[in-house]
């Protein structure tokens, strides 16, 4: 069955990985980009089913009218694809207060205002499914992405909670979480200016093998897009969907260590409530 797509940040990525696919197979997209013609080759072959819609994810105003729009136009939409974002690679004490509230109106709010703008239609029509790409750092964290991860770690927060919110009204939710992959991503990071005490610290030497060639990317782009094509076209969306090895092994360690502290802090964490005796008392 022929479906109708809004995905931000269609312009490279996983984001134009997902429309091209789609389009290919049949599907109907709205596609949103910041950059004028990164999407024209698709917009020729496919302009009966291809809407490209110039959007920053950081204009409240712009994002809300753009989402009354296309449901105004396609009637119903089936799948919204929250995919915009970016990274800045650099310690705290090295980012500036403007990166840091840049990257948390783009990839945190961005994402936020896009769906709050999207709920009302979803749920008029009755179904919907939403789709956040996230990242393996949404649930780990490396030196040096604090801000990458405080984004990250956000939106899966928000996901949670809102998806318990909105589960009587059939809006379902999938937190994709790709681990590192050979997209335009790494180009792209934001790298704010370097202080040398950081230099031989973990930070740096994460900056250092990113690029530098010394951090060998095994993530296949176009296979994680067909993974996160098929898991939102399945009967039952999975709510997470993480891909690639080096993912999984980093968010399993990442578990398992903090069941362990859970575990060893256990008897200090239940020490602080009221007994059965005073709670009977009160």
């Amino acid at each position: 069955m022929t479906k109708t797509w809004l995905i931000t940040g269609a312009s490279s990525g996983f984001g134009r990985g997902m429309a091209e696919r789609l389009l290919a197979r049949g599907d109907q997209v709205i596609a949103t980009v910041r950059r004028q013609g990164s999407l024209d080759d698709l917009a020729a072959q496919y302009h009966d089913r291809l809407r490209v819609v110039y959007l920053d994810v950081t204009d409240t105003d712009g994002v809300q009218a753009a989402v009354n729009q296309a449901f105004a136009d396609f009637k119903r939409i089936d799948v919204i694809v929250s995919n915009a974002g970016y990274g800045i690679l650099g310690t705290v004490e090295e980012t500036s207060i403007d990166q840091m509230r840049d990257i948390i109106e783009t990839n945190l709010m961005g994402s936020m205002v896009l769906i709050k703008a999207a709920l009302p239609h979803l749920r008029a029509q009755g179904s919907g499914r939403i789709v956040q790409v996230s990242s393996e750092g949404g649930q780990i964290a490396y030196p040096g992405f604090s801000l990458y991860h405080a984004s990250k770690w956000g939106i899966e927060g928000f996901i949670e909670s809102l998806a318990k919110e909105v589960q009587p009204f059939d809006i379902d939710f999938m937190i994709v979480e790709p681990g590192p992959s050979r997209t335009a991503f790494v180009g792209s990071i934001v790298l704010p200016d370097p202080i040398s005490d950081y230099d031989g610290t973990p930070a740096h030497d994460l900056k250092d093998a990113a690029f530098g060639g010394g951090w060998v990317i095994k993530g296949d782009p176009d296979r994680m897009v067909d993974a996160m094509i098929t898991a939102a076209d399945a009967p039952v969306m999975p709510f997470r969907l993480l891909l690639g090895k080096d993912a999984y092994a980093g968010v399993h360690a990442a578990l398992n260590e903090r069941l362990a502290v859970l575990e060893a802090g256990r008897d200090i964490t239940e020490a602080v409530d009221f007994t059965e005796e005073e709670l009977a008392a009160m």
